[in-house]
């Protein structure tokens, strides 16, 4: 339980300090976009070794397959409701999307600490800091180019990151013994989830804010998540 609580203080304080940053900090746009490309290219080799392989190991294909087209189709039904409300730049997507994926993902980032290895939780907590802190940070500054104010921002994220800390810890508690079809889906929705935000959201900002160094992040961030992985596993 040590170790869950560990991560989630990880959790809560990445989403946190970069929406902190976001707001009052000094992130130059070619900044902004390395960051959330290099956020991106960690979610995008991440959704793949770490939610959508074990699912099917541990289940079946067809089970990833309804859990990722699950997760996809509502994360794209609630972007759009909130392009149609708060405006494509609003910076809602990002929350959206960190929620959306987010809740899945620690409900069963909850199970998966139970019994895990110190190096293996620092391992993971280093992959949600650098998927989560430039996330947050991004969103959080384009909500405040929206003209929402600072505080109002902040409490927002600060809700979301209590309200992922209580799934991991749900996770925890409540889903230990869980049939490893239904632990699947969880994981496989949130995996839709991030492969739709990584479409729609995540890739164009950071194209659109940083042109030539969007690929070369993207790599980064990705090869920064396999060695994470890597001490993970082994």
């Amino acid at each position: 339980m040590l170790m869950t609580l560990a991560v989630v203080v990880v959790v809560s304080g990445a989403l946190i300090a970069g929406a902190a940053w976001g707001i009052y900090g000094k992130l130059g746009k070619r900044l902004e976009g390395f960051l959330v490309a290099l956020a991106g290219g960690a979610l995008l080799l991440s959704v793949t070794s770490e939610l959508i392989e074990p699912s099917i190991a541990k289940s079946t294909v067809w089970m990833a397959m309804a859990g990722v087209a699950a997760g996809a189709t509502v994360f794209s039904i609630v972007d759009y409701w909130i392009d149609e409300k708060w405006g494509p730049e609003s910076g809602g997507g990002l929350l959206a999307a960190i929620t959306l994926d987010g809740i899945p993902e620690n409900l069963a980032l909850g199970v998966a600490l139970i019994g895990a290895m110190p190096l293996e939780v620092a391992a993971l907590a280093g992959s949600i800091l650098l998927s989560n802190l430039p996330e947050a940070a991004g969103g959080a500054r384009q909500m405040a180019h929206g003209g929402k104010s600072k505080r109002r921002i902040l409490l927002l994220w600060t809700a979301t990151a209590t309200l992922l800390s209580l799934a991991a810890v749900g996770g925890n508690l409540l889903l230990e013994g869980a049939s490893e079809h239904l632990l699947a889906f969880i994981r496989c929705f949130a995996a839709g989830a991030v492969i739709a935000s990584l479409a729609t959201e995540v890739f164009p900002q950071a194209y659109r804010d940083d042109t030539h160094l969007a690929g070369i992040a993207t790599a980064l961030g990705a090869i920064m998540a396999f060695v994470l992985g890597s001490l993970a596993g082994g």
